[in-house]
């Protein structure tokens, strides 16, 4: 369920639902993370444009608050 509302969120092009939690990593220029449980992270990244015009992202890692070690 939180990929498919990420997924509709981007798509629409007005930012993200308060409830994913997606903000940018402290100390990191381009990874994102985001939250979607009490231990449901993800980080991510933005990649080159596969489609023209929609944005291309890549997820680094998913899992629990360990991630953030490694992002």
């Amino acid at each position: 369920m939180a990929v498919a509302q990420f997924v509709a969120d981007l798509r629409a092009g007005t930012g993200f639902r308060r409830g994913l939690r997606v903000k940018k990593m402290q100390g990191y220029d381009d990874v994102w993370e985001m939250s979607w449980a009490p231990d449901g992270r993800a980080t991510f990244h933005y990649g080159p444009s596969v489609t023209d015009g929609e944005p291309h992202v890549v997820w680094r890692r998913i899992g629990t608050h360990s991630i953030f070690t490694r992002p």
